[in-house]
Order: C-alpha cells, then structure tokens, then sequence
C-alpha cells in the first residue's frame, strides 16, 4: 500500500471555489484510496492507494480530480505526491535555516509537472525582492523572509517561471502532512 497526499490548489481561500472535507474524502474514496484524512481547510488530504507503485500519483490525482469535479460540478486543481517522493523534498530542504526558525514563511511548492530549474533560476536573477527561491527535483522551495502577502512573487508570477501551475505549502503543513503519511494504515 502507498500513501499520497494530494494537494487542491486554490481553494478555500474566500467565497468561491469552496471545497468541504467531506467533500474532498468522499471524491478519495470514489477514486479507490483508503484511510483518507484531510488536514485544515486549504484541500489537503492525505490517503493510502490499494497497490504499492509510488509512481502511480498521476493516477491518483486524475481519480481523485474526476471524482471531486462530478461532486462539485466543476474540476478543480489537484495533484498527488506519494509519501515517499514527500519525505525525499523534506531532506533535500535547501534552507534548513528557515524551516527550523521560520517555518511559516518557507513554502514548498510543487506542480503536476516538474519545475522548469531554468525559469526559476531567471526569476531570482531577475527579482530585486527578499525572496530566496530554490529547486530541488523538480518541486519550488520559497522564502518569504517578509511574509508572503506583501511579496511581489505572486503564483502567476511563479507560473510563468515554474512553466507549469503550483500551489505552495507552509513548512509546518509540509511537515503535518509528511507526518500524517507515516500514520496511515
């Protein structure tokens, strides 16, 4: 059995796009994965697939995708990350620094595709702000050493640079959510 989290990008975040948990376990059960938990309100969940290919979160993602968009009336964007690949990010962490001193303000992004290293790597020559941007096979880790509300490093700003969609995590969820792999049955 493999555990995934799956990660919903932009939900929850005001009166649109609302996505319950409930919701969000229900349309994981209709996909065939078990045990699933979802962690605070912003489409985090976490849950075990029937088989032991932790290369099988593509599938995971569209099960669950098709599942939550028949619920809801509309697609939402999701992906999957096994655990596995999850606990690979969290020791390649390239600013350990700030994941032990400032946990709320490091953010892990990633995509369904990889992350486009080169694109990230002109934007952080080209970005006169704080921020600290790295890459690490194929996901985004951010420093927002100011907060990520004033940064002028907006998602579609990192869009563009990552050549595919993201959604970015805090370090603390990153950490809740790796934890809660280690939980399922």
């Amino acid at each position: 059995m493999t555990s995934y989290v799956v990660l919903l990008r932009g939900v929850n975040l005001g009166p649109h796009r609302r996505v319950a948990a409930a919701d969000l376990r229900a349309a994981a059960a209709e996909a065939g994965l078990r045990d699933a938990r979802t962690y605070a309100t912003s489409g985090n969940l976490v849950a075990s697939s029937g088989t032991d290919d932790p290369d099988d979160a593509p599938g995971v993602a569209a099960g669950v995708g098709a599942a939550l968009a028949a619920a809801l009336g509309a697609p939402v964007p999701l992906l999957a990350v096994s655990a596995d690949r999850l606990t690979h990010l969290v020791a390649a962490n390239p600013f350990p620094g700030p994941a032990q001193d400032d946990p709320s303000h490091l953010q892990l992004h990633l995509g369904p595709d990889p992350v486009d290293a080169d694109g990230v790597a002109r934007l952080a020559a080209d970005h006169d702000g704080p921020e600290r941007l790295a890459t690490v096979d194929g996901a985004l880790f951010v420093h927002y050493p100011d907060g990520i509300g004033r940064s002028r490093l907006t998602s579609a700003r990192l869009d563009r640079a990552t050549g595919t969609w993201t959604t970015g995590r805090n370090w603390r969820t990153v950490l809740r959510l790796r934890g809660m792999t280690d939980d399922t049955p």
